[in-house]
Formats: C-alpha cells, structure tokens, sequence
C-alpha cells in the first residue's frame, strides 16, 4: 500500500531508519556519494552509461561523439528544438541518434536500443540515460549496501553500479590509442605533439578510411575524370598514326 499523506498522519508512528554505511564525521558526508555509471559496450568498444534521474531524456555530447564516433553524422536524424539547461548555461540540441547499447553481465547479456539527443556545447563523458528510457525499460536503481539497478521485470537479475566503473583514460594516451598505427618524428616536442595529433584527429577523413586507425594508409585512390565533348585536349586533335611519307610528297 502506497504511504497516507494527509496531514493529519504526517507526525504519527515517526521511526530513525538505520543507516547502511557507518555515519561519517559531520562536514564529510559526501565522500559515501557515487555516480550512478555502469560500462557498456557500444560498436565492440566499453563506454561509460551514466544512469541519470534528474534529465528527462537521454542525451550524448558532440564532443564524445566526435572523438569516439567520427561517423556518426551520418546517421544523425534531424529533431525539433531540444533543449537543455545546466549550471554552466544553457546546451542546445543539434539531432538525435540511435545506439546499440550492450550491459554486459555474468549471466547473459542484455540489449537495448536508446535514442540519444546530440547537444552542441554539452561536456559529458559518456552517454546519459535520461528518464524517457528507464521507464521504458524499467530501469530501477538501488542504493542498498550494494548499488545495483534492474532492467525489466526480473528484479533477480543485478547489474551491480560498482564492478563495471571504468576509470577515466588520460586524454593524451587517448590519442595515443586512436593513432596507434601512425609514425611521429622523434623531432616534436610534448607540446607539439598533442596539438598535431589533435589537428588529425579534427581532419581524420584525410588520414583514414571508415573506422580504420588513423595514420594507417594501404592504398592511394585516384579518381580520373574521362571528357568526350568538346573543345578536345591537344593531345586527341592528334592522329592516331604518323602520316605516310607517301602522303607527304
């Protein structure tokens, strides 16, 4: 039965509720917090799904998505203005796109399909449910002495909020990963060796193909462009042979 909130019982029956972790010295209380982030797999690569309750849809920024999915413009879908609000002001929404996400766990793995809302000047790292999915899923967080949360109707099944945290990876070794497969001068400084692998990573299209690494060449394409119209190139107002001597004389 859902708890009476008439006024007239809102004083009677008041118990403390014990409290599952040890009360720390007054003024450090929010060390016990955590973020509700678990690790999913998306394109056969880990990426951290923050669980979030307070934004009613789930959201991605471009920032992410541009150094982690260079080619998602092209599945981008337009959406009509979606707008967020942070502390830091106002983010505004340039499309949505739809992600295979995979949780991962011991006993069988799950899939879902959300859609994410693409906000410009966004500084998330990482894909952010938003409550449009989790009630769609039936999503349900606990924050027992074991965070978990279930997805679903089998509440036996726990995706634990501790075992997939994933740490953040320094942005340079970041880099480092992406063109793993490229050769750099031992001439460039550690200043300038960022900013050029950066200035790439903004012009990837010219230095990979598709999802491969970057700085990794196999072939050169050239494309040849054949005109039969007129007016002809010199080298086809030439005859095809020489002219006989006997025309000559």
């Amino acid at each position: 039965m859902p708890q009476d909130t008439a006024n007239k019982n809102l004083c009677k029956h008041t118990q403390d509720v014990q409290a599952f972790l040890v009360t720390p010295t007054r003024g450090m209380t929010y060390i016990h917090g955590t973020a509700t982030k678990m690790t999913a797999c998306i394109d056969n690569s880990k990426h951290p799904l923050i669980i979030d309750s307070r934004e009613h849809f789930s959201t991605v920024a471009i920032n992410y998505l541009d150094s982690h999915f260079p080619n998602w413009e092209k599945r981008r879908f337009p959406t009509k203005a979606k707008n967020s609000k942070s502390a830091s002001g106002k983010m505004t929404s340039i499309g949505t796109i739809i992600k295979e996400i995979i949780i991962p766990h011991r006993k069988g793995n799950i899939r879902i399909n959300p859609e994410f809302v693409v906000l410009d000047d966004a500084h998330i790292q990482g894909l952010l449910l938003g409550t449009d999915y989790q009630r769609m899923y039936g999503i349900d967080i606990y924050n027992s002495k074991n965070r978990h949360i279930t997805i679903g109707t089998n509440k036996e099944k726990r995706f634990s909020l501790d075992i997939y945290q994933i740490s953040a990876q320094d942005p340079l070794e970041e880099l480092l990963n992406e063109f793993r497969e490229g050769q750099f001068s031992t001439s460039l400084t550690s200043k300038q060796k960022p900013s050029l692998l950066k200035m790439r990573r903004k012009n990837r299209p010219a230095f990979a193909i598709g999802e491969e690494p970057s700085g990794k060449f196999e072939c050169h394409d050239i494309e040849l462009y054949m005109d039969v119209e007129r007016p002809y190139p010199p080298m086809l107002r030439r005859p095809l042979y020489p002219e006989c001597l006997e025309t000559r004389k």
